[in-house]
């Protein structure tokens, strides 16, 4: 069995702050030659390749946090964290990294980078002066407690030095003390004082007094200290939201008190860092990096502490799926499941890929098929989010989902169709939570996320499976609002009014079209067979009549896109329907008006000329010419009565070729014959 105390995973901070996982293995400590020195090297548990080698510099600042996170910066801008499983294996690593730096193991950090004109500044300090000293915590030092902190902020070396003089005197604890004894007497200018220390020191940046100051003891004095910032008339109330306002719901009972107390601590602290703390200036954005790191990781525990929990995932699973639950507490559930989610975002791949993986054992994607069926809109909303984060984690799986469901249900209760009635009846204006849906919708009918194998091909199966059971629901809107007037013969051209033609159901038809026009790029087979079918494209083209010129140019792009592709099937559908009619009919209505609707059906044409599409430029020379030929701003209609002409010349220069070649091969066979008919004649 491999030694837990050495399981480490490796973390490195990116640009944007954020710590990536490089993954998990078993640290040690070794001599290295080619490095000439002690290095910490890393090896990747599932394959045993190098995740990390690291020498052990005298120079380097190491940093241990929460007892199992050692941090450290290799080169500008790069740093790592080595998350240990267990206490004592960070402890040991610890130990060994002060053993080659020369340090006291019990410190949090062995030193901090100086620059040379700093270094040299506090040569001549004796060495018994290794801390700040500290004035005593009394109410009439305040002001100058305050004054120190503030003022080591610009000097590493010696923001250390106050660290650890905070930490080695209990300073903190006694500060809160004081800060309790100035909010009975009401003494404001104590509490401003206060408030200038605790924000100092929190910008120590410091893992050690985080441990303290976020203590369940103390974190809510520290949140006293910060609501009186002396730029503010009356302080805030943060502490009275924080007990008050934000409840602690348990959707299901934690047990595991430590799970609990992880839980409240990390709330609590995130208020700190986005509510109470002012937005850091350029000079200070650093200050507060072992915050967010201490955020990270404390997120990273409470979605590995609440997944190792079997009893208590299972438990809210099945009341979200019971149908005895009421609606108040599956919208408690579907919220929690939402934040665990979000949470789970935090952790390394192949745990999020397990995370995700024990979700769909449980029943997530049945569940969403209940709640997001619901009249609630924020439950409606809240599972929108959950199955947000399902199809970006994997398409396949929530395709697999909805292959087995016509088997078991209805086409009306199938996920896909629950997803895509939810967008059809957004009730934003705006609708927001629609175009979220038809990115999601989006996603899981791309061919370019689908696997083939040798068994099945996804492709094949899942979109002969949306364009059986869903591509009508998609569509309804669509054919709805351009329905034909009954008092119009079959076959008729004329182009009849949409109805209703308000602004939210042109946008509703936008973002249908956009989907439609994505399946004609990437669907083919599937998508020219329901166009035939359903005279589709007639129907699109009615849009042309909107008054919503957005609208009239997604129904145009749809049609820009099947003529793009050059399919002779298509081109025979488009000249029997007439199709071209509506499209000049809008280009002759917007009459001299130069705007985007304009140079979007003239490069229609103009594709169609500089393509030489000759069964198309046949149809609209033959069909429309007369209406055109007036338009001289631009060539495009002269090149394509060009391009008829010559094509015309050419089949009758072949007609002609053929003809003559038919005399030739008469008179031919003319010659042959008469020799024959001499003889005959003579005998």
């Amino acid at each position: 069995m491999s030694d837990t105390r050495r399981r480490v995973k490796v973390y490195t901070l990116n640009e944007d702050r954020q710590w990536d996982d490089r993954g998990t293995g078993h640290v040690s400590s070794t001599f290295v030659e080619r490095l000439k020195g002690i290095s910490l090297l890393v090896r990747a548990e599932s394959d045993g390749s190098l995740l990390l080698e690291s020498k052990i510099s005298p120079n380097t600042a190491y940093q241990k946090q929460q007892d199992t996170l050692i941090v450290w910066s290799e080169a500008d801008n790069y740093d790592l964290a080595l998350s240990f499983q267990e206490k004592a294996g960070c402890d040991e690593i610890w130990e060994k990294i002060c053993q080659v730096q020369g340090k006291d193991p019990a410190v949090d950090i062995t030193q901090d980078p100086i620059d040379e004109s700093e270094e040299e500044r506090f040569e001549e300090i004796p060495e018994t002066s290794h801390l700040v000293e500290l004035p005593p915590c009394e109410l009439g030092r305040l002001e100058e407690i305050a004054d120190l902190v503030t003022s080591v902020l610009s000097s590493p070396i010696r923001r250390e030095k106050l660290a650890l003089a905070l930490m080695s005197e209990g300073y903190i604890k006694k500060l809160l003390g004081l800060f309790r004894v100035c909010e009975d007497l009401d003494n404001r200018e104590g509490l401003h004082h206060l408030y200038e220390i605790v924000r100092g020191v929190l910008f120590l940046n410091k893992a050690a007094l985080f441990e303290v100051m976020f203590s369940d003891d103390c974190i809510m004095d520290v949140v006293g200290c910060l609501e009186y910032d002396p730029s503010l008339v009356q302080p805030k109330r943060h502490r009275e939201f924080l007990t008050k306002t934000a409840k602690f719901k348990e959707v299901i009972p934690i047990t595991d008190s430590e799970l609990r107390q992880k839980i409240h601590q990390t709330y609590r602290v995130q208020y700190i860092q986005d509510i109470i703390l002012p937005t850091p200036s350029v000079f200070e954005e650093n200050f507060l990096s072992t915050l967010t790191s201490f955020i990270f990781f404390n997120k990273v525990e409470i979605v590995s502490m609440l997944q190792e929990d079997e009893k208590f995932l299972t438990e809210v699973f099945a009341q979200l799926t019971d149908e005895a639950t009421d609606d108040s507490k599956r919208r408690e559930l579907v919220n929690f499941v939402k934040e665990f989610c979000a949470f789970s975002q935090t952790l390394q791949p192949q745990n999020r890929d397990a995370f995700f993986k024990t979700l769909a054992n449980l029943g997530i994607l049945p569940a969403l098929e209940i709640v997001m069926g619901m009249d609630d809109l924020q439950v409606r909303a809240a599972a929108t989010d959950i199955f947000s984060y399902l199809v970006e984690f994997s398409p396949s799986m929530v395709r697999e989902f909805v292959m087995q469901e016509p088997q078991q249900t209805d086409d009306d209760v199938l996920l896909i169709n629950v997803v895509i009635k939810q967008m059809i009846c957004d009730s934003d204006p705006e609708l927001g939570g629609a175009v979220q849906l038809m990115g999601l919708l989006r996603t899981l009918i791309d061919p370019e996320n689908m696997l083939a194998s040798t068994n099945k091909t996804e492709k094949t199966e899942f979109l002969s499976f949306f364009y059986k059971y869903c591509m009508h629901v998609l569509t309804a809107p669509l054919l709805a609002n351009t329905a034909h007037d009954k008092n119009v013969q079959e076959g008729s051209t004329k182009i009849n009014p949409v109805c209703p033609d308000n602004f939210q159901t042109a946008q509703l038809l936008a973002l249908i079209l956009e989907l439609l026009t994505f399946c004609v790029e990437h669907h083919t087979y599937h998508i020219k067979t329901y166009i035939m079918n359903k005279d589709l494209l007639r129907r699109v083209l009615v849009l042309m009549n909107s008054k919503h010129t957005f609208l009239a140019l997604c129904a145009l792009r749809f049609m820009r896109r099947i003529i793009g592709l050059k399919d002779e099937y298509y081109n025979r559908y488009i000249i029997k329907g007439n199709l071209f009619e509506p499209v000049i009919n809008a280009l002759l209505d917007n009459g001299t008006r130069y705007n985007l609707l304009n140079s979007a059906i003239i490069e229609l044409f103009e594709f169609i000329k500089v393509e030489d599409i000759k069964s198309l430029i046949a149809h609209i020379v033959d069909n429309f010419y007369k209406a055109l030929e007036s338009i001289e701003y631009v060539q495009t209609f002269k090149g394509l009565k060009g391009r008829y002409e010559q094509e015309k010349d050419r089949q009758s220069q072949r007609l002609n070729s053929l003809i003559v070649l038919c005399l030739l091969e008469e008179e031919d066979e003319e010659e042959e014959q008469s020799p024959r008919k001499r003889a005959r004649l003579s005998s």
